[in-house]
């Protein structure tokens, strides 16, 4: 546990664009903790799902969940033993989440069996800070980002997605919960905007789904 907050595992969330990789960075420095970043680079499935969704949606969700749950269950051994911060840029539920989004019918029966007989296995996050942004700025970010496969994305894609995690997170009552509205906070470039995050993660207090507007 980091003497600056009071939890063990924070994960950052937030749909694709919101900057959650970036504030994982930030914060794991911060703290000096162990940091576990999803490795969709390596996903190979990932481009040609943006050009052909139908077809590779289920191979997409399928790699993706396995790969989610072997680095997050070696990185929560990792940091458990060392008894070291662990700080994340994604929840495992983020698997079933965009499945929601991309699966149908007997896909995402099956896909849920799959999730259902490993989820279990792993430690869920002491907080969840979710970054919640406007599509308009996501689409913005996304661009300005210049992934060549993320170009195409549609905004009402992106508006299921964000659908999906506030349905998810708002449905939680075991969990510490901060739903962030971050359109207008720059904690890469904004000192004081940084520090505002860093003071939120020192409250061990919500319980609850919070919607902070800074």
């Amino acid at each position: 546990m980091s003497k600056s907050t009071p939890y063990k595992y924070i994960a950052i969330e937030g749909n694709i664009g919101a900057g959650k990789t970036s504030l994982a960075k930030i914060l794991a420095t911060k703290f000096n903790s162990a940091l576990v970043l999803e490795e969709f680079a390596e996903n190979t499935f990932l481009p040609q799902f943006y050009d052909h969704p139908e077809r590779f949606a289920f191979p997409l969700e399928m790699s993706f969940l396995a790969e989610r749950f072997q680095q997050i269950l070696s990185e929560q051994k990792k940091s458990l033993e060392k008894n070291q911060l662990l700080i994340g840029d994604y929840i495992f539920e983020k698997s079933l989440l965009f499945a929601r989004v991309n699966l149908k019918g007997a896909e995402m029966i099956l896909f849920s069996k799959f999730y259902d007989l490993i989820a279990k296995d792993l430690q869920k996050p002491d907080l969840i800070l979710y970054l919640h942004k406007e599509t308009d700025l996501l689409l913005k970010n996304i661009s300005l980002r210049g992934r060549t496969y993320e170009q195409s994305i549609p905004s009402d894609y992106l508006e299921q997605v964000s659908q999906q995690y506030l349905n998810h997170l708002q449905s939680i009552d075991n969990q510490r919960i901060i739903i962030l509205k971050s359109d207008h906070l720059d904690f890469v470039n904004e000192h004081n905007d940084l520090i505002y995050i860093l003071d939120l993660l020192k409250d061990e207090h919500p319980k609850k789904v919070l919607n902070i507007c800074p």
